[in-house]
């Protein structure tokens, strides 16, 4: 017995000192600055590992984004086939590139992108970490070794008739269109669930206000039916952004002017691309103009944010309508998710309204970063497109999970409280709005005075006076008849 586990003891220190020699053995690969000793297990090659170095920012690496992962390899397979078409890449060098990208496409690799999203040179390190793993996964593919370049290289064939500065923003585009598609779809389904809500609420009667006064009564439906149009009006916005975001510069290489790339490839290139994704990018109108432009960038940024704040008036609204339950207006219960208090027991707290509030705030914030980052566009190019992509990435991506969880977690499983609702018009002066046609701004002021000064009803003081009829002040200061226009009765 001691003897077999001496055996078994002896072969799993082999196995385990064979996987650490494997994973401290080296290649080297070299870049225009020099040598790099690059780990023998990774895909990627010198300038990621000098990326890796330089921006040691610690934020969220680019594996972090498999959206912008299949984008750039949708863009480079877009390139490849164009490249082939046009004859100046082998159907050996095509098919490998393509089957590397489709293996990103799917998921695998995500690991060989250790960069920070965060970086200086307008992408020049992301586009580099992406020609280095499909290099060299395609190398594998074709049966050769990591780092035989000869036969699959970086910059020569994986991107052949392509630059940094057509590559990254055209990449960053078909991300971002392929994200603000699923933000779109969670705000469809929150402006769906408040419709819902409208039609569910569309007989409870409540106080309306105005700078937090009363004002006039409403119905709760046609208040839900109002955040649904907020929400609606966010949709168009975005989509209007998304669709900008279809006009591409890929072909233009250095600066737009299309150099070392064949006549047509530009727009072959981009209805390859176009074909692959299912969308339908373009070329833009001027790929010199397009390649320093960020207006696209601007404009989503904003439209990002004109949601978020419209999600949020919207939370808030919630917030104050669920107030109390004793002590505030409690016109409406939000569900109930999470215990409110570590010392007061029983306390629920709206925090699903509370984070939604706070992804908006934190959209406003990406706004303005990206509208410095776009004004520092250079003569050609912008260097620090990198941080608007990021942000506008983790923009949409936290606009589609905060819809998502505040249709879900509140939206859905709001009740109204119809009797509270009911008694606090019934005691609000703002009733007296409604018979301002019949008696006057003057007599209707007087009564609201009157009222609030006594803490009599609006009715009670009205009939007392004799100024109108118990019938006529009935259909008047019926709820329900002032929250729609109406012909007005006359005082005889």
């Amino acid at each position: 017995m001691k003897n077999v586990m001496t055996t078994a003891l002896a072969g799993a220190l082999i196995v385990a000192s064979s996987g650490l020699a494997q994973a401290q053995a080296t290649r080297k690969e070299h870049d225009s600055l020099g040598d790099r000793q690059i780990p023998v297990a990774a895909y990627w090659g010198a300038q990621t590992s000098r990326a890796v170095e330089n921006f040691p920012f610690n934020t969220q690496k680019i594996e972090a984004f498999p959206t912008f992962i299949a984008a750039y390899a949708y863009v480079k397979i877009a390139a490849a086939q164009a490249n082939n078409e046009l004859g100046i890449l082998s159907k050996e060098k095509l098919d490998a590139i393509t089957k590397a990208c489709n293996e990103l496409i799917a998921g695998k690799l995500h690991d060989q992108f250790p960069e920070d999203m965060i970086q200086a040179g307008a992408g020049t390190s992301t586009n580099m970490n992406f020609n280095e793993v499909i290099a060299n996964r395609a190398l594998e593919i074709m049966g050769k070794q990591k780092g035989e370049y000869k036969f699959m290289h970086p910059n020569d064939d994986v991107n052949l008739s392509q630059s940094t500065n057509d590559n990254y923003p055209t990449s960053a585009k078909v991300a971002m269109v392929m994200e603000v598609d699923q933000a779109l779809k969670s705000l469809k389904g929150l402006k769906a669930a408040l419709e819902a809500k409208g039609v569910e609420f569309r007989d409870v009667i409540k106080m309306g206000r105005t700078e937090m006064q009363d004002a006039v009564p409403v119905t709760l439906g046609q208040e839900f039916n109002g955040f649904a149009d907020n929400i609606n009006e966010a949709i168009d916005q975005l989509q209007d952004a998304q669709s900008s975001f279809l006009r591409v510069n890929l072909g233009g290489t250095a600066i737009g002017t299309g150099l070392n790339s064949p006549p047509k490839y530009s727009a072959l290139s981009i209805q390859k691309l176009a074909k692959l994704t299912g969308f339908k990018f373009v070329p833009n109108h001027d790929l010199v103009g397009a390649s320093s432009d960020c207006a696209s960038y601007v404009r989503m940024s904003g439209a990002l944010k004109r949601a978020g704040l419209a999600m949020s008036k919207i939370a808030n609204d919630l917030r104050l309508m669920s107030s109390g339950p004793r002590t505030g207006l409690f016109e409406i219960t939000l569900p109930a998710t999470q215990p409110g208090s570590s010392i007061m027991p029983g306390k629920v707290n709206p925090v699903i309204c509370e984070v939604t509030s706070s992804v908006a705030y934190q959209l406003a914030g990406f706004d303005t970063t990206v509208t410095m980052a776009a004004e520092l566009s250079s003569l050609e190019l912008n260097p620090v497109e990198c941080i608007i992509v990021y942000d506008e990435l983790v923009g949409a991506n936290l606009l589609a999970k905060a819809a998502e969880v505040f249709t879900e977690k509140c939206v859905t499983g709001i009740k109204a409280n119809a009797d509270r609702c009911r008694t606090m018009v019934k005691g609000s002066i703002g009733l007296v709005t409604a018979l301002n046609p019949v008696l006057g701004y003057e007599k209707s002021a007087s009564i609201a005075k009157e009222s609030l000064a006594t803490g009599r009803p609006v009715y009670d003081l009205v009939l007392e006076k004799g100024w109108l009829s118990k019938d006529k002040l009935d259909d008047m200061l019926k709820p329900e008849n002032m929250t729609q226009p109406r012909d007005w009765p006359t005082l005889q």
